[in-house]
């Protein structure tokens, strides 16, 4: 699969181990790629769900100027659809300049309707300033980290400040690890999606996670005694450690398990050296939206554009959408045994 402009751009699908390794280069060096745009991310979804993908590549003159990574989605469910990248926060396109940018974008476009796509969905942390339409619903939540675990402490707010001893004195205590303790965040994951009426990833899911990027990749794990009551998934690259996943279960709530577990979280990545420690993905105005701001912390806006093929409208595949109110509401009564055996088939056709 290839195509070239009338210049001496070529844009071409990567699957051979020569272009894997530019790849990564590229991404490594380039000031807009995310971890999300690792390579290793495509072993991840193949492995974890099945999906096809196209990891297109630009290159002009031998030389790497931009890449996009697509997944094909197709379920009876919801239909067929490319996104860079699903399930994820990022993963769009990265070009050196605007014309790389176009071929690749034209690139995946053909790919879309080669495979009758309805649309394509690429995710940016910045405006691309595409002429196409653009949903900046969501947004990402950052905040700058030291080693200086007491100053960071000093500069919360007041009330936070008495959040966090608060927890502290509930008895509570924190771990972090690699794989060990995967079992103990998704048991806490799958109980906090049947809640929240949505369904849960497979583990497996999370152990190609760590397969893929065992540098980088934790989980901590917060226990009330021998129960484990809340817990998070990090993965960190470059200078940046992101809470891709967390969780709490809702009874222990009133202790407030969650400022215990992100106040050790921030200063975990404070020592790890990182200097940003990043929320994760929420949309505007919402509690965790609310509950990420209160740490001192700065908004990213996350632009998501779309291609639609003729006639189709922007696809509103989330919580929110009336159309899904029933089958939230029957999901949250259903045993979590059920949803985690149930979750899986059906959140693997989710973007």
């Amino acid at each position: 699969m290839m195509t070239t402009s009338s210049t001496s751009i070529v844009v071409f699908s990567a699957d051979t181990p020569q272009p894997v390794r530019e790849w990564d280069k590229f991404v490594d060096s380039h000031r807009d790629a995310t971890n999300f745009h690792r390579w290793g991310w495509k072993q991840v979804v193949e492995a974890a769900f099945g999906w096809p993908t196209f990891y297109l590549m630009a290159e002009e003159r031998g030389v790497v100027r931009g890449i996009l990574p697509l997944v094909w989605q197709k379920s009876r469910l919801f239909g067929s659809f490319l996104t860079s990248m699903p399930f994820l926060n990022a993963g769009g396109v990265v070009a050196d300049t605007r014309e790389v940018e176009h071929e690749l974008i034209g690139m995946a476009i053909n790919i879309a309707r080669q495979v009758n796509a309805s649309h394509l969905e690429l995710r940016h942390r910045s405006d691309h300033h595409l002429d196409l339409p653009t949903k900046t619903s969501k947004l990402a939540v950052v905040k700058a980290v030291n080693t200086d675990v007491e100053q960071m402490f000093q500069k919360l707010d007041k009330k936070v400040r008495a959040d966090i001893r608060k927890s502290q004195k509930s008895g509570f205590t924190a771990e972090f690890g690699g794989e060990e303790l995967l079992d103990d965040f998704y048991s806490v994951f799958a109980i906090n999606m049947r809640d929240l009426g949505t369904p849960v990833y497979s583990q497996k899911f999370f152990r190609e996670i760590f397969r893929a990027f065992p540098v980088g990749t934790h989980v901590c794990r917060v226990r009330l005694g021998e129960e484990c009551v809340s817990a998070s998934f990090l993965t960190g690259y470059k200078d940046s450690i992101e809470v891709a996943w967390s969780s709490s279960i809702r009874k222990y709530l009133p202790l407030k398990p969650n400022m215990f577990l992100y106040w050790n979280l921030i200063s975990f990545a404070g020592m790890q050296k990182y200097k940003t420690f990043d929320f994760g993905r929420s949309t505007v105005d919402s509690g965790t939206h609310k509950f990420k701001m209160q740490w001192g912390s700065e908004e990213v806006p996350l632009y998501w554009s779309y291609w639609l093929r003729q006639g189709n409208v922007l696809p509103e595949v989330n919580p929110h959408n009336p159309k899904y109110r029933f089958a939230i509401s029957t999901w949250q009564k259903l045993p979590v045994s059920i949803t985690r055996w149930l979750g899986p088939p059906i959140v693997r056709c989710l973007p």
